[in-house]
């Protein structure tokens, strides 16, 4: 087995988009959501969304857009839940790992999570911030 190299520029990150967003479009639940839902234009979205991952990884910043925004959009006409979530995490973090290892590889799959949390508790109409979560589990179990 080749030893895998860390994601380093833009180039890879693109790979990292466009692997992701081939297995989205296959997925059986994401599928449906970006192809006729949200009716994504890959040759148009796949360079924003690398503009978004450089400005993460690298602070490019490339990616002026507002994340939240576009995603309570689609919510809206389409309920997005955890389980949407759960497997976009899923897939970003299994094409990561493919192709990339070390500790911009690492970031990608951290920030990920942190923003799967947040879109779920944003679009559930929650507070986005972590330490909220945390001090409500604290307080749900008396501490």
């Amino acid at each position: 087995m080749t030893a895998r190299r860390d994601l380093a520029d833009r180039a890879d990150v693109l790979a990292v988009v466009t692997g992701f967003y081939r297995r989205a479009f296959e997925d059986g639940l994401l599928g449906p959501v970006f192809r006729d839902v949200a009716r994504l234009d890959l040759a148009a979205h796949l360079p924003v969304m690398a503009d978004f991952w450089e400005t993460v990884l690298f602070r490019a910043g490339t990616y002026r857009r507002n994340l939240l925004r576009v995603h309570v959009g689609l919510h809206e006409r389409a309920p997005l839940t955890a389980e949407h979530f759960a497997r976009w995490l899923a897939l970003w973090v299994a094409t990561v790992d493919e192709l990339f290892a070390g500790a911009a590889a690492d970031l990608a799959k951290e920030q990920a999570e942190r923003i799967a949390r947040s879109m779920v508790r944003r679009l559930d109409r929650g507070d986005p911030s972590e330490l909220v979560t945390i001090r409500r589990r604290d307080e749900a179990e008396g501490g």
